[in-house]
């Protein structure tokens, strides 16, 4: 379970980094993408270092 304190801080950083829950949303789903299709050049490194910061991100919030 979720605790109060995870959920303002998932909150925050939805609102604070990436705006709107549906653009943490498709950063989640283009980290299921990446990983079902990880190959040579199918992604830039930038594309994956992004996803992978969107997932530190969470898992620091439910690690709080």
């Amino acid at each position: 379970m979720v605790s109060k304190k995870q959920l303002d801080s998932l909150t925050h950083l939805i609102e604070d980094i990436y705006g709107t829950p549906e653009v943490l949303a498709q950063k989640l789903d283009l980290t299921v993408e990446m990983l079902f299709y990880l190959e040579d050049n199918a992604f830039t490194k930038r594309e994956v270092q992004n996803v992978v910061a969107a997932l530190r991100d969470v898992v620091g919030v439910l690690r709080r």
